[in-house]
């Protein structure tokens, strides 16, 4: 029961990451019906930027309390990685809005080569260890071990999901964003400004995308600019499992994949004393993608075009 508990929080956590990524992912294919394989690096440049942010106001002498050094890290992140977000629009997808599929496809995963190599130019390729400014309070649940890192990992993937629900599903900029993904000539006709919806989706998702990668970063005590490719891909695999294109969807697919990963590694782990749950983890999300494709190629809760966001 012990283990059980443990690869529950420790897939809660994971899962809480991934499921902000695959909302990226999925806002973009719900309104462009395209995948964006540049948003996991979107996610690395966050947690970058978040660690040399910090770094720099360390190295001044700021003297702040740690959870107001990592806010104020957070908040020079997002800006960049929603610019960079923007600009993946304006290269990778505008141009090409009217081009086959392939085009546009093509365009984001040799965008995300180039912002690995730029990544490695400004950051070196070696791993960038994440500052040593919060504390690691450990906390005993039921005889599994939690910290207060998890625990604000969660509360604020579940704030931020309660924040993107609202705006999507109560604001005017959110009908607009529907209008978009359910047809885009014929908002256009009713007035919605449709680059400026779809470059704001893009941004809205990057902004999700640093929060992400700094969670990444906090958790793992590291970041580096290779960091996004793998990350990306599971959360991508997450956004198929929910549904590609479902809000709710993308939340549920992200929990359970970390789940899913979580309990694997560690039951697996015990049965082959460690070996294989902790060398091959990474190989669930794949046997999960492989299997939704065949079985349920839309997801679990895969809904028709018009009612995704």
């Amino acid at each position: 029961m012990d283990i059980f508990l443990q690869q529950l929080i420790n897939g809660l956590t994971i899962g809480s990451i991934y499921a902000l990524i695959a909302l990226g992912y999925t806002m973009v294919y719900g309104i462009m019906q395209l995948i964006n394989f540049a948003h996991g690096e979107v996610v690395m440049i966050g947690a970058m930027v978040t660690i040399t942010f910090i770094n720099l106001l360390v190295g001044m002498g700021v003297h702040l309390p740690g959870p107001l050094l990592l806010l104020a890290g957070l908040m020079m992140a997002i800006p960049v990685s929603m610019l960079v977000g923007y600009a993946i629009e304006r290269v990778a997808y505008r141009p090409l809005r009217r081009a086959p599929r392939l085009a546009p496809l093509i365009t984001a995963i040799g965008l995300s080569i180039v912002l690995q190599q730029l990544a490695s130019l400004i950051w070196g390729r070696s791993f960038r260890p994440f500052p040593a400014i919060l504390e690691t309070n450990v906390h005993d649940f039921f005889g599994a071990s939690i910290t207060s890192l998890q625990i604000a990992s969660m509360l604020i993937t579940i704030a931020l999901l309660a924040g993107l629900f609202f705006l999507v599903e109560r604001t005017k900029l959110g009908r607009a964003m529907r209008a978009t993904s359910q047809n885009p000539d014929v908002a256009g006709l009713m007035g919605v400004n449709i680059n400026t919806i779809i470059s704001t989706t893009f941004m809205i998702g990057s902004a999700l995308g640093a929060v992400a990668g700094v969670m990444v970063a906090a958790n793992y005590d590291q970041a580096h600019p290779y960091m996004g490719a793998l990350i990306g891909l599971k959360a991508f695999t997450a956004a198929v499992l929910g549904g590609i294109g479902n809000l709710a969807g993308a939340v549920v697919g992200g929990f359970l994949l970390g789940f899913i990963e979580s309990m694997g590694s560690g039951y697996l782990g015990t049965w082959t004393d460690g070996a294989f749950g902790s060398n091959y983890k990474d190989i669930f999300a794949f046997i999960v993608l492989i299997a939704v494709l065949v079985f349920r190629p839309s997801g679990l809760l895969g809904e028709r075009v018009a009612d995704r966001a």
